[in-house]
């Protein structure tokens, strides 16, 4: 018999999530100003979505690294995104 969690689970109880499709935009700043970079991430086949505000060189590091990357997940709580899953040992 499973033991019963002490709280239901829910999307928001649900810390880390897969990055299945992502989109850079770029919104235009006040005359004079920067603009401002932003990465839509869209998390478990669309069961959440998060967006995050970039600087310009963030932006490019980061595309870099999702185009190369076959598995990126997404720490909700920490708003940390993680590159790739390596067995141990390897």
């Amino acid at each position: 018999m499973s033991p019963t969690p002490k709280q239901p689970i829910t999307d928001d109880s649900i810390q880390v999530r897969q990055v299945n499709h992502y989109q850079f935009s770029w919104v235009a700043g006040d005359a004079g100003k920067p603009g401002t970079w932003t990465l839509q991430l869209v998390l478990d086949q669309g069961a959440w979505e998060e967006v995050l505000t970039l600087d310009a060189e963030d932006a490019e590091v980061l595309q870099g690294l999702l185009k190369r990357s076959a598995t990126v997940y997404y720490d909700v709580r920490r708003r940390t995104l993680m590159f790739g899953t390596t067995p141990a040992g390897q």
